[in-house]
């Protein structure tokens, strides 16, 4: 990890502006799925324990720079302070002058908490003349945001400009992980990317054709490239604007490192509902009126020996409807086997991670990713603003 962390700071007694991804799912108010929080509590915890001021900044939703009552971040300070055993007080804005009285307030070891800032519409548009007013608020920021950090936003990428900035333990993990991955796995290397489509993965899957050795593709959006090879694709998911990009990636595949893999059998039904019946069958003969829901058995086996011979395997994104119990058979087969294997194992996407949940498999894999767009970004071998931002190590020493 080439970027300074809290570590090599001295934070007694000093404001900490601690950027953290807390957009958590949320239901009535409700917090869904906290995995996100406990991941950041190391980082929180450390700057208690060495007498920080810790201002804590948060998004949740897309509010698009309005406040939005039911996106306030209440619920959040609530369960932080809940995990901490200690209270965590809220702002009611976020550089108003309630944030500059709770922040005032502060004493060594406590911890509170801004609105949403993507309340402001200066948080978005990266406005330099809001990123100047949370600079405002503290001394030191910290960015432990991994899975905010593909966006050039005020609290993300434009405030560490204006302050000495340092990454959280979060964030070190995520990307000494990611970037070993990358950089020095363990051989072979076993990809596996799902989801719905191809249009936001294009950038991967070429990135990924010259660092791995297998390259499984699933999902919706292996429709998309049988449909690049001729086949009949039924009432599927295909984005038929990609199908070219789809065609070109089959075409360079066997001049690259990776031996690209398709499902070679996939599970149908006639919509993508509960009740619907599901059905196995080849990958060459999806009905007309039929549409791909899952990867079928025979795939998952193949998958499955894939991951059992690996020395890395990274997943990113399901290879089902795997929200629906009925589809998801393929996504929770693929993950026990990949629980089973002695592979390092680094799974990416909030949808994945909750299908590791649900499988009871989540404790035995190597690394979950608290990213998706950005773990994303990272595996195609973009550099993201937020992690640019932060210091490198060696320019901190001169």
């Amino acid at each position: 990890m080439t970027k300074v962390t809290i570590d090599d700071a001295d934070l007694r007694g000093r404001r900490v502006l601690l950027r953290e991804d807390f957009n958590v799912p949320m239901r009535d108010g409700r917090i869904v799925d906290d995995r996100r929080i406990h991941e950041a509590l190391p980082t929180i915890r450390a700057l208690r324990e060495r007498g920080a001021r810790t201002i804590v900044v948060v998004h949740l939703g897309r509010p698009k720079g309005r406040l939005d009552e039911s996106l306030r971040v209440a619920p959040l300070g609530m369960r932080v302070g809940e995990l901490l055993g200690t209270d965590v007080r809220v702002a009611t804005d976020v550089v108003g002058e309630d944030a500059h009285r709770v922040v005032a307030a502060l004493g060594d070891g406590d911890v509170a908490m801004l609105e949403n800032v993507r309340f402001e519409p200066g948080e978005e548009a990266n406005d330099p003349a809001f990123a100047a007013q949370l600079a405002a608020l503290a001394d030191v920021y910290v960015n432990d945001a991994f899975g905010a950090a593909h966006r050039a936003h005020a609290s993300t990428e434009g405030v560490a400009h204006l302050l000495p900035a340092y990454a959280g333990y979060l964030m070190a993990r995520e990307l000494d992980v990611l970037g070993g991955v990358l950089e020095h796995p363990r051989l072979p290397v076993v990809a596996i990317v799902g989801g719905a489509k191809i249009s936001t993965k294009v950038g991967v899957l070429e990135n990924l054709l010259d660092r791995v050795d297998t390259l499984w593709i699933g999902g919706a959006m292996a429709c998309t490239f049988y449909r690049a090879q001729g086949l009949g694709t039924g009432t599927s998911l295909v984005e038929e604007e990609h199908v070219q990009a789809a065609r070109r990636l089959l075409d360079v595949a066997p001049s690259r490192r990776a031996s690209l893999e398709l499902p070679v059998d996939v599970i149908i039904a006639e919509r993508a509902e509960a009740g619907a019946d599901p059905a196995a069958v080849a990958a060459s003969a999806i009905p007309a009126d039929r549409m791909v829901v899952d990867v079928g058995p025979r795939t998952c086996d193949r998958i499955a020996a894939d991951c059992a011979a690996a020395g890395t395997v990274v997943w990113n994104g399901p290879l089902g409807i795997y929200e629906i119990p009925a589809f998801a058979a393929g996504t929770r087969r693929v993950a026990e086997a990949l629980a089973r294997s002695s592979a390092d194992s680094v799974v990416g996407g909030g949808d994945l991670a909750a299908a590791l949940e649900a499988a009871g498999v989540a404790d035995k894999i190597g690394h979950i990713s608290t990213g998706g767009g950005a773990t994303i970004e990272f595996l195609e071998g973009k550099t993201l603003p937020g992690v640019a931002a932060l210091r490198e190590r060696e320019a901190a020493r001169s």
